[in-house]
Order: C-alpha cells, then sequence, then structure tokens
C-alpha cells in the first residue's frame, strides 16, 4: 500500500526536489564540471601524517635500509593527490566565478607546480612540528614522553594538519586548506583556520573547544588550554551591509603566552604582550601588557549541610 502512495506521488515529488535545486543556486553544484574531493583530501591528510612520524604512524618495522623505500613510495602518491586537489579546486573556485571550464581557464595551468612545492615544504613543516612536539612534553607533566604525544595527543593532531594547511593557504590554494582543518576540526574539537599565523613550538594542553580565527597571530612558545576562543569582536560591513572580509579580526599573542581554559580573547586591535598571562574563563577584549597577567574574582561558593538544609555557609577563596 505504501509502495503504491509512492509510485502515484514520485513525480511529484521529483519534480519539487528538483525545483528547489532550479530555485537556489547555493546549496547545489549542477551544471558545473569541478569539486574537490573531501575523501581524497583526508587521503592527503593521512599521508601527510605517515610522511611527518614515520614508524609512528601508517607503516611499522621501519629501518635505516627501507625508509627511503618507503618515503619513495608515499611521496609519488601524495603528489598525485595534492595535484589533483589542487587542480579541481582552482577550476571549481574559477567556475564559480563565472569563468568557463576551457582549456585555457588558469586553473589548469599550475597544479602540478603548486603540489611540488608543497612537498618541498614536508621538510621545514616537520621542524616546527619536532619543536610543537617538544613543547607539549615540556608543558605537561602527565606526558610520559614524545611517543605518547605523537600518537595520543588531540592538540598535536590538530596543530599538524593546520601547519600543512597554512602551507597551501600561501600558496594561494582555495578550499583544500579548509577542508583539511576542518577534518582535523572533526577528528579533535579543536578548530584551527588555516589562514592562521602560529609560531614554534605551540602547544594546545588538551585541546577541546579551541577556536583560532583567521587573522589570528600567535607568537613563539605559547600554551592554550581547553575553550580558549580567539575570535572575532566585530565584522565590519559596507554600505549595503555585507562583510567586508579579509580585515584584521582576530587576536594577536606574543612569545610566552600561556592563555588557561576556556578564556575568551576576541577583536583584531587586541594583543597580548609577551610573557602575558590569562586566566581561566577569562572575557577580553582589550591588550594586555607585556608580562601582566589577567585574572576574574573567583565566585563565592556556598555550601549547604545536610544537617541544616535551610542554610548555606559561604566558603572563602583558598588563595590560589
Amino acid at each position: 500500500m505504501s509502495a503504491n502512495h509512492l509510485g502515484e506521488a514520485l513525480p511529484r515529488l521529483v519534480a519539487q526536489i528538483v525545483k528547489s535545486y532550479q530555485s537556489d543556486p547555493r546549496t547545489q553544484n549542477i551544471d558545473r564540471e569541478f569539486l574537490p574531493s573531501r575523501e581524497r583530501i583526508v587521503e592527503v591528510c593521512d599521508l601527510l601524517l605517515e610522511l611527518t612520524y614515520p614508524g609512528f604512524i601508517g607503516r611499522k618495522h621501519l629501518t635505516r635500509h627501507n625508509i627511503s623505500y618507503h618515503v619513495g613510495e608515499l611521496v609519488p602518491r601524495l603528489y598525485d593527490l595534492v595535484a589533483d586537489q589542487v587542480y579541481h579546486c582552482r577550476c571549481h573556485e574559477h567556475e564559480r566565478s563565472g569563468g568557463s571550464a576551457g582549456s585555457e581557464a588558469p586553473c589548469h595551468s599550475d597544479a602540478g607546480e603548486l603540489a611540488l612545492r608543497f612537498i618541498e615544504r614536508i621538510p621545514d613543516v616537520r621542524a616546527l612540528l619536532a619543536d610543537d612536539v617538544q613543547a607539549a612534553y615540556d608543558g605537561d607533566p602527565a606526558a610520559s614522553g614524545t611517543p605518547e604525544i605523537i600518537l595520543a595527543y588531540p592538540g598535536l593532531l590538530a596543530i599538524t594538519i593546520y601547519r600543512y594547511a597554512h602551507e597551501l593557504y600561501q600558496l594561494g590554494v582555495p578550499l583544500m586548506p579548509r577542508i583539511m582543518t576542518e577534518h582535523a576540526h572533526h577528528v579533535t574539537g579543536i578548530d584551527i583556520h588555516p589562514g592562521a599565523r602560529i609560531g614554534r613550538s605551540f602547544f594546545i594542553d588538551h585541546g577541546t573547544g579551541v577556536v583560532i580565527g583567521e587573522t589570528t597571530d600567535i607568537g613563539n612558545h605559547v600554551k592554550f588550554y581547553q575553550g580558549v576562543t580567539l575570535g572575532a569582536l566585530s565584522f565590519p560591513k559596507d554600505e549595503r551591509g555585507r562583510l567586508i572580509r579579509g580585515h584584521k579580526r582576530h587576536p594577536t599573542v606574543g612569545d610566552h603566552v600561556t592563555i588557561y581554559a576556556n578564556a575568551i580573547i576576541l577583536g583584531g586591535d587586541t594583543r597580548l604582550g609577551n610573557g602575558a598571562v590569562v586566566g581561566g574563563s577569562v572575557f577580553l577584549t582589550r591588550s594586555v601588557e607585556p608580562g601582566h597577567q589577567v585574572s576574574i574574582s573567583p565566585p563565592v561558593l556556598r555550601v549547604r549541610s545536610p544537617d541544616r538544609p535551610g542554610a548555606a555557609d559561604p566558603v572563602g577563596d583558598p588563595g590560589i
């Protein structure tokens, strides 16, 4: 009975759904040739992790005798995937902006060159990540060693994918860097925009809920805890009420800064000077001088005794 009802209604339902596609181009990609693949970009992330942390991620039992063979096997796979996705991302952007898909389209020209330039950056990115691993070990007394950090710490995973996505962002590749960091966000709960600029020896402890916006600048030897947000205070708009993009909207963080859990720091003019410390749950929209500490007054806690259910005694701050 239900199948009969569907059969009778099917032409009408199909027509209604297709009409909804035609009425709003924002949520469909019909009559277009190019689109990046999330699945292939996740493969890129996985290959980068294997090349970055050999012996820890991917193939085990690597030795000095077979490591060159192993890398020689991975790099062509990575090159093909990156070149293909760079090509599709650039062509999609060109097509979306009204360009034709003809052979003269600029997206056809340099995907292979960009992929090669990206892969050439792997040794330098690995050097940055080695400092990040060390920062995590130095900053967390619970860490048993750097293998635990590489294998188990979500902060390092998010930072690793961010650092590679940032290289593609710097090369002007659209879409792909954001898909990479949103994959890391999905896996770790840490949201780092690929446009953010982050210095050496960066450590995110625990990590869940961290948000780092596109125009954020972070110095060297910086430590975050979970729930930290570096966000925009407001969004400038043009005379038609549309967002003006490309402006500095997110904070600047100096060297040797520590930001504790659930602190929210907003605004492109907000600067945290070198050595500043921001306490937990602080809401901050103004700059902090170097070496200064910012905290909020602790709330008054009240403890109700079972012997006196109608009374609650305040508990003083123990001086922490």
